[in-house]
């Protein structure tokens, strides 16, 4: 575990905490000092150098390998992609929906998720949706959706409205049972605990750097197994999806046998500068402490709100990052905290608070007295409200 005077460390370094209590990395992770300083220096190159595209090759590479191994990967089955929209895109573009034509997608997935495989559907594709059980997605949902036919199952690690932590490994062995791949939407998670895409077993895992991995927008990475990168051939493609982008031939098409396959255009470079920072800031605390921390939060936030009689959308076992609280009028009430100087945000009819390494108990203590303050915006236990 983190010692207090360890988490004030690293509290330090994020200059939104002289103001704010920050509770929406769920949203858009805090900005460091690390990786303010890191876009400094890709300016200073830019400066110094004017066009140094030598240098910022390293540096992408750099990232992809960095973004490799903290997910337990080989650099070569790691792609570099502007958004996990952008990734998930390259795939769908990949199947032809012949003999296996089904798309089981579970109803807590992001919306970008739904929009991807819908617009599959002139092309073949049929999108079966996985209907959740009391707030609850279990496996066994997933399970009666998946058939011989099924292509591919879209996974969200964790519900961006409610907080559910996907039965991921039970997906996988049903999906693979039946020889369907499966693709892990893990952005709503990545950053708050160790990961071994290995040990997973997921045939593709997408994430972004923008929100638990600390760093700015415009970067995801994707994860696609070695073998199965090598099988499929996305038609939405570009110079950096070949063998040699550099090879300036418009008149081959001949893309990367690895995973870069799955790239387009010229790559963010400033924001690779940024994103990498976030991920070696995180490697330095270590992930299992970032972890249990994280953990501890959630269950003093959770322990806090049932104690007011709050209902919540989360399960009361959750080891966060998210937790997320019915209301009766979510967006006022993240008005009403943002008016008290908390940063967090709504979903639906949840207010939502993603919760980090930076994060206190005197944060939660707080966020908890703004709660009781305003116990009316938020949906009550039959018991609480027949005592209000």
């Amino acid at each position: 575990m983190l010692s207090p005077s360890h988490i004030k460390q690293i509290r330090s370094r994020f200059p939104v905490f002289r103001n704010k209590v920050y509770l929406n990395s769920c949203s858009q992770g805090a900005l460091s000092d690390a990786v303010r300083q890191s876009f400094n220096g890709y300016l200073d190159t830019w400066d110094e150098h004017g066009s140094p595209w030598d240098l910022w090759m390293k540096e992408y590479e750099g990232a992809r390998a960095t973004f490799a191994d903290f997910i337990g990967a080989l650099a070569d089955e790691v792609a570099i992609v502007p958004s996990a929209s952008a990734g998930i895109n390259s795939i769908a573009s990949a199947l032809s929906f012949r003999a296996r034509n089904k798309v089981a997608l579970g109803a807590f997935d992001f919306p970008t998720m739904g929009h991807i495989w819908l617009a599959q559907r002139p092309r073949g594709a049929e999108v079966v949706f996985v209907e959740p059980i009391d707030n609850r997605l279990p496996a066994e949902q997933y399970a009666k959706c998946i058939d011989s036919r099924t292509a591919i199952v879209p996974v969200a690690g964790l519900c961006f409205s409610n907080g559910w932590r996907a039965e991921i490994k039970d997906i996988v062995a049903h999906a693979h049972a039946h020889g369907a791949l499966v693709l892990l939407d893990d952005y709503q998670d990545c950053g708050t605990r160790p990961i071994d895409v290995n040990a997973l077993d997921v045939d593709i895992y997408v994430t972004g750097t923008l929100k638990y991995l600390l760093g700015p927008s415009g970067v995801a990475m994707m994860y696609v197994r070695s073998e199965l990168a090598k099988s499929l051939l996305p038609t939405i493609s570009g110079w950096f999806a070949q063998t040699n982008p550099f090879a300036f031939d418009v008149r081959s098409f001949d893309p990367s046998p690895t995973a870069r396959r799955f790239e387009a255009g010229t790559p963010p470079i400033p924001s690779l500068y940024g994103a990498q920072a976030g991920v070696r800031l995180l490697g330095s605390i270590g992930m299992g402490n970032v972890a249990a921390h994280i953990a501890e939060l959630a269950a003093t936030l959770i322990c806090g709100a049932q104690d007011l009689g709050i209902e919540l959308k989360t399960s009361d076992d959750s080891v966060g990052p998210l937790v997320v609280l019915k209301c009766r009028d979510a967006e006022l009430l993240v008005n009403k905290l943002a008016d008290q100087q908390v940063v967090a945000s709504s979903r639906h009819d949840g207010v939502r608070f993603g919760l980090h390494v930076y994060n206190t108990a005197e944060d939660i203590s707080y966020v908890l007295e703004m709660l009781e303050r305003n116990l009316d915006l938020l949906a009550l236990s039959k018991t609480a409200a027949a005592h209000t």
